[in-house]
């Protein structure tokens, strides 16, 4: 596809690694030239400086014949005005935007064809909110994903010593848990993946995903990992969008302290909060986490929009007795750098985002895209149309579908049932595959293994 990415951000620049490693055609439009000299000798793409909502530059990236435009620069402005532009001029086919502000996202009326033409609307926050959200539901989780409007979630987690299945093969699943249906969709051991067999001995330290209907997640973790008791106390440090969407959809289920350090924000936030107490000071003060009994919190959640403020008070938090430690991290070298040490689960908006940018680029009708393991893999939701003679999946059981190497199917949804992806299960038309890719090279033949063949027409 041609796609012009607007903005070379942290979600541009992230948008356009992913892309261009699957021969897109991306061109990214800003007025950083430094931050475009950096992409361009990093990856392969076309750079454009300029304000990207002006006709001339967007003509300049190829906008009269471009597939898709991603507008994610920090100005919701220039984003809306981009799209109109894109749309009005040169009648791009799909048009993205990032809204961070609440008071355009409250007025869905705004976009639409006859006001702001967009396709569809990005909020990072909002998205990053739900991840928390989900973290906090399953504790002990790495990560939540949905699938098939809540149906079916995959969950990563780390095998810890003293649980039932660690030095067990992942066949004794189902004698462990004869009533619960799920499937192991990967593992990774030390940073590889290893493709997950019946034989396959579960050890000590893996990251294991699987598949499950969400009233059963909790039971399957319980066989990874000693069972932990629910969350209740939560501190989160910094009150910006992010930090004070999660208290507003948190306060009602958790006791909550909210730390900020700029006091016009913390008045705002205190008029705004119903149940949360908010407290005015900063969150790398030692002597604040110990007032406010941080031995006693179950998570501390570092969310300001200062990464080394983020990892020194998750760090501190920790060392004085928080339970969980979650650490909002922008700069994708630091989150391999800090995860599984003492901070438990680094978070990165990027990588959060950029799932619900892919579903619009894949081919085949691909309604869910979830990035994992920073990029590496991603789990994809697929929709199987056509017959057994237009369809590569369609009549086909699970174990005749030839699935590219390091790909699994974890689950099928029909109607209302999860069925797990046992080998004689048969795939049938409108039947939503879930599907694990640990190798992001595979991406195309997957895409193409659920597009249809002309028969079909």
């Amino acid at each position: 596809m041609k796609i012009i990415i607007l903005g070379a951000g942290q979600v541009g620049g992230t948008l356009a690694e992913n892309l261009s490693s699957e021969k897109n055609d991306i061109t990214i439009i800003d007025t950083d030239t430094d931050r475009l000299r950096e992409l361009q000798d990093r990856i392969d793409v076309k750079t454009v400086f300029g304000h990207g909502s002006y006709p001339h530059v967007l003509r300049d990236a190829g906008a009269d014949d471009a597939d898709m435009l991603v507008a994610v620069t920090s100005s919701d402005e220039t984003n809306m005005v981009a799209c109109q532009v894109a749309y009005t001029l040169f009648r791009t086919p799909t048009k993205i935007s990032r809204i961070r502000s609440n008071a355009y996202l409250k007025q869905t009326d705004l976009f639409n064809v006859d006001a702001f033409p967009i396709d569809v609307l990005i909020s990072p926050e909002q998205v990053v909110t739900q991840y928390i959200r989900r973290l906090l539901e399953f504790p002990g989780a790495l990560q939540v994903l949905d699938f098939a409007d809540s149906r079916v979630q995959l969950v990563a987690v780390k095998a810890y010593y003293g649980g039932p299945l660690v030095g067990q093969a992942i066949s004794a699943l189902k004698d462990h848990l004869p009533n619960v249906e799920t499937r192991v969709a990967a593992v990774f051991r030390r940073n590889t993946a290893i493709e997950p067999r019946g034989d396959t001995i579960i050890e000590a330290d893996d990251e294991v995903f699987f598949v499950a209907g969400r009233e059963h997640i909790h039971t399957v973790m319980s066989e990874l990992r000693r069972a932990e008791d629910s969350y209740k106390r939560v501190i989160i440090a910094g009150g910006g969008n992010i930090g004070y969407r999660l208290a507003k959809a948190l306060e009602k289920r958790y006791r909550l302290k909210i730390i900020e350090h700029n006091a016009e924000r913390a008045r705002f936030l205190s008029e705004n909060l119903d149940r949360t107490v908010v407290l005015h000071g900063s969150a790398t003060d030692k002597s604040l986490l110990e007032e406010e009994n941080i031995e006693n919190t179950d998570v501390f959640c570092a969310l300001t929009n200062d990464d080394e403020v983020n990892i020194m008070a998750s760090l501190l938090a920790k060392r004085h007795g928080a339970r969980k430690v979650m650490t909002l991290i922008n700069k994708a070298a630091y989150v391999d750098l800090v995860q599984g040490g003492m901070i438990d689960v680094a978070i990165s908006p990027q990588q959060a985002t950029i799932g619900s940018l892919l579903t619009h680029v894949r081919r085949g009708d691909v309604v869910n895209v979830h990035s994992l393991r920073r990029g590496a893999a991603e789990a994809i939701e697929a929709i199987a149309h056509g017959d057994s003679m237009s369809s590569k999946v369609v009549g086909r059981r699970v174990d005749e579908v030839k699935l590219p190497p390091g790909t699994t199917i974890g689950a099928i949804v029909r109607g209302e049932d999860v069925l797990m992806a046992r080998s004689d299960v048969v795939i049938e038309s409108d039947d939503h595959v879930i599907l694990f890719v640990m190798d992001k090279r595979h991406i195309a033949d997957v895409e193409r293994l659920f597009q249809v063949g002309l028969g079909f027409f």
